[in-house]
């Protein structure tokens, strides 16, 4: 984002972030702690963390769960 002069939040990125591995747990703290908004997880929200703190860190983060259709934007890039 320095490069770009711009926030880390205002570049075009989209990520989307599956529970298979436990590594993704420390992907999904790095981003939190770079101040990385908009993440999807899923397909389910992770089994450590309980609906009050999910709630929290959509608040804070835009923390989403991957919905079944994605969204509309990745459509459209991709055709």
């Amino acid at each position: 984002s320095q490069a770009f002069d711009c926030g880390v939040n205002d570049l075009p990125l989209e990520i989307v972030l599956s529970w298979f591995e436990q590594k993704a747990v420390a992907v999904l703290l790095t981003l939190l702690a770079l101040d990385v908004k908009g993440i999807r997880v899923g397909p389910v929200p992770p089994a450590f963390i309980t609906p009050n703190v999910f709630k929290v860190l959509q608040d804070k983060f835009d923390l989403k769960i991957i919905e079944a259709e994605p969204p509309v934007e990745l459509v459209q890039l991709a055709t």
